[in-house]
């Protein structure tokens, strides 16, 4: 069976909607770096219990997890435009929210900012699955990529606006930078009005379709996913310490910032050819790949505890998110019909992100307790699973 060749006008629609979408993960993505970046310091600020310090950035992870089922289900009902706006618009709030926590010295205010601030992240996470959506399969592995580069600027976007606005608030020092991340919301929503996006994503696209449990009983499905949750569950288990055991060895808060801004940019940089890569070398070898360097990374951060130490394993990590979470996003899009597309993205990012929020949840309260080293070797049994497990599934492919 032959894929039907996209007529000229949807050929522009999908590359204008890619654009789009790319445009707005540049501006949405970079609330995360300025929530990863201070949400353990304000809250250090704001709380006397060092457990709770990093609680606003495990409320985001959790706001994130909790609302992608939800976006989903809005996504079908309203189709994806409404629901990218509203997202946006929930994005401002939070921040304005944040902000407001700030000023007032109010910890659990501040939270519920960074808890709201999840909705919108979960609406921009399914930016990659709209974009690969509106072009043929064989396109859709560096479409997902091409969308992952907004990123790269959402990684310049964010730090720098943490730099520039910490203390644009005389005696609230980081207020402005939340209410920086609330204008950056502003700015995406009139962009994901212009989406023009194909009909069947819009509506319930018509055809049989197979229980969630079928789907998941796949073995590319199963294996797949858990590519996705480890590598994302590792990068937000180091990245919601990272800043705070940077602070805790010395090095002051503008450097944590900066190697935060590095692993970010390590994240998204790659976007460029990692799709080239899948092309050349398939889903499973450069998932693979990127579980390695998290490896790498991990036994980086055990060799010392100078900068260099702190912020080579960042971007290591980062590098190892690019190649496995793009590589098993693609492996995700092989596995479902259109008629199961809502559902079965809804499920993978379910699992992804509700991990990511354990993982960061027990990072604050792993620290205090066990350190910082403690954290890194955690992830090595979890790593060489999962590379066991894409073993078996290329031999069983091949």
């Amino acid at each position: 069976m032959t894929t039907p060749t996209p007529s000229l006008d949807e050929a522009s629609l999908a590359a204008r909607n890619v654009w789009l979408l790319v445009m707005a993960q540049a501006l949405g993505a970079a609330s995360v770096p300025i929530i990863i970046s201070l949400g353990g310091i304000v809250g250090q600020r704001l709380t006397d219990t060092p457990a709770l310090s990093t609680l606003p950035v495990s409320l985001f992870s959790l706001g994130l997890a909790l609302s992608t089922i939800p976006a989903a289900l809005l996504m079908r009902r309203w189709g994806r435009r409404s629901a990218y706006a509203l997202g946006a618009l929930m994005g401002f709030s939070a921040g304005v929210v944040a902000a407001f926590g700030i000023m007032r010295e109010n910890f659990w205010l501040f939270c519920a900012g960074t808890l709201i601030a999840g909705f919108y992240a979960a609406c921009v996470q399914s930016y990659r699955f709209a974009a690969s959506d509106c072009v043929a399969p064989l396109q859709r592995a560096k479409t997902i990529s091409r969308i992952m580069v907004g990123g790269l600027v959402a990684a310049v976007i964010g730090p720098q606006v943490v730099i520039w606005t910490r203390e644009a608030l005389p005696g609230a020092p980081f207020a402005g930078s939340f209410f920086g991340q609330a204008g950056l919301a502003l700015l995406a929503l009139p962009l994901l009005l212009l989406l023009r996006m194909p009909k069947q994503q819009t509506a319930a696209v018509e055809g049989a379709a197979r229980s969630l449990g079928s789907i998941a009983r796949q073995p590319e499905f199963f294996v797949a996913a858990t590519a996705g949750v480890v590598t994302y569950g590792a990068m937000s288990f180091i990245m919601t310490a990272a800043p705070i055991a940077m602070i805790g060895c010395g090095h002051t808060v503008g450097a944590s910032v900066l190697g935060i801004q590095w692993h970010v940019l390590a994240m998204f940089a790659p976007s460029f050819f990692t799709g080239h890569l899948i092309a050349r070398f398939g889903k499973i070898a450069v998932t693979g790949a990127g579980l390695l360097l998290i490896a790498v990374s991990g036994l980086l951060a055990l060799s010392g505890l100078e900068l260099l130490h702190f912020w080579g394993s960042l971007i290591l990590l980062g590098l190892g998110w690019n190649f496995g979470f793009i590589g098993a996003t693609a492996m995700v899009t092989d596995v479902y019909a259109p008629s199961e597309r809502a559902k079965v993205q809804a499920l993978n990012d379910f699992l992804i992100f509700g991990s990511s929020a354990l993982a960061s949840f027990s990072s604050g309260h792993f620290l205090g307790s066990a350190g910082w080293n403690a954290i890194n070797a955690a992830l090595m049994p979890l790593v060489a699973a999962t590379l066991l497990m894409l073993a078996w599934l290329a031999r069983r492919k091949a």
